[in-house]
């Protein structure tokens, strides 16, 4: 066998392992979870020698800056469940609905959207969607609609600020804006984003939101030990959005508040150490090195020169084609890989990629937006699916699908259109 046969049965062997490995983190066969095939896929890569051992290791000291980010929010958002914070939350908006189930699902929206944006979105998948399942129950409300609000503000939201979504920390490594220019970049887009969304959700939900509901819920406390969680996040808000303002490592910061706040509940209760971190989903750590491992053995293949030369092409197109294609392709490359691992590849093809501020942009909102087609599309819409299984919930992938199909592309299309009217 030739040498360029050895390079091309190897290739294809890489493909056939990542290909696989992609699959079962989005299938879930055999109920097996989604971090064992990513971490499956990965060692099989390195035990074969198809990616060397150092590349493995340097692939996965690249996720260091998302790895913090999301221990840090994890750890204030499971802290943040076990004192009901969430719960208090979710009965104050039934309480404020006053019966009516188009108010309900406004404030569930609105909630989400600010949860999104100071803790991620996936906090919203995985601590609000619960607590709001469990509010509309109590309300005897058909739950679908607040729980598709939960899923679909979670993607609709997360670029508001660098922090509403641990794939900006991917598609912008190393090179994320500081804060005034993101906030120049995407304050519209993310505007219209979440303004469609709630339109096109709320007219497809128009017939479970009529009439009215249970009025008799009660509010749920919120304890000292629950002011302090929410009090916790409030501080890392703040530190976040100044972390941002400073150019300073986002996952670093995340980090370091969310031990922070951790290790004051813990002062006060010591029962909250072992059971916030034994609740913690410590596994996605391993899910998303896993994942980036996996797109280092495609980009050894030649993957990723074929996608810079496609993002010089598209640079060279008139800016409403380019913007548009940029923002559908990462759309679907996501659904159909789910975005870290297109969230990697959009930002090695574009960090060669000297100005053209606005393609960036409409990658990455692509990137963060695109989820909302399919459950398979982002980590959050994966932790949703998850979080409601846990509730005895059923959401299976086509009704998502015949949802985010009427829901997520008129989303897009606005917000990369707004880029334009953004860069003026």
């Amino acid at each position: 066998m030739t040498p360029d046969h050895v390079v091309i049965w190897a290739h294809a062997v890489i493909w056939a392992i990542c290909a696989a490995s992609i699959g079962g983190v989005l299938m879930r066969p055999r109920g097996i979870p989604e971090w064992v095939w990513a971490v499956l896929g990965a060692a099989l890569l390195a035990g074969f020698g198809l990616v060397p051992l150092p590349e493995v290791a340097a692939a996965v000291g690249r996720g260091t800056d998302v790895y913090l980010f999301l221990a840090g929010m994890m750890l204030l958002a499971e802290l943040a469940r076990r004192e009901g914070v969430f719960d208090w939350v979710a009965s104050h908006a039934v309480h404020a609905a006053r019966g009516s189930r188009v108010r309900l699902f406004a404030l569930v929206y609105g909630v989400g959207i600010v949860v999104t944006v100071v803790l991620s979105n996936d906090a919203t998948a995985v601590v609000l969607t619960p607590a709001v399942a469990a509010a509309v129950r109590k309300a005897k409300a058909e739950p679908l609609p607040y729980l598709f609000a939960c899923a679909f503000i979670a993607n609709a939201a997360s670029f508001v600020l660098p922090i509403s979504n641990p794939a900006n920390l991917v598609v912008f490594a190393g090179a994320m804006p500081a804060l005034p220019r993101w906030l120049a970049a995407f304050a519209l887009p993310s505007l219209v984003s979440i303004l469609t969304t709630f339109a096109v959700l709320g007219l497809i939900s128009r017939r479970e939101l009529r009439g009215s509901m249970a009025t008799g819920v009660e509010n749920s406390n919120l304890g000292t030990s629950g002011a302090i969680a929410l009090g916790g996040i409030g501080v890392t808000a703040v530190a976040l959005v100044t972390a941002s303002a400073l150019d300073a490592p986002l996952g670093a910061v995340t980090c370091l508040c969310g031990v922070a706040v951790f290790a004051v509940a813990c002062l006060r209760d010591r029962a909250a150490f072992v059971d916030t971190l034994r609740s913690v989903s410590w596994t996605v750590l391993a899910l998303v090195a896993g994942l980036f491992v996996l797109v280092q053995g495609v980009e050894t293949t030649g993957l990723l020169e074929v996608t810079r030369r496609g993002v010089e092409t598209l640079a060279t197109w008139a800016p409403i084609p380019a913007l548009l294609s940029a923002g559908a392709v990462t759309a679907v490359a996501s659904n159909v890989i789910n975005n870290l691992p297109s969230g990697l590849l959009a930002g090695a093809s574009v960090a060669g990629l000297n100005g053209h501020d606005a393609l960036r942009s409409a990658f990455a909102i692509g990137i963060d937006l695109g989820p909302n087609l399919s459950v398979t599309g982002s980590l959050a819409t994966v932790l949703w699916l998850i979080a409601l299984r846990r509730e005895g919930i059923d959401v299976n992938a086509w009704t998502f699908l015949r949802t985010g199909a009427l829901v997520m592309p008129p989303a897009l299309i606005l917000s990369v259109a707004s880029i334009l009217i953004s860069q003026r």
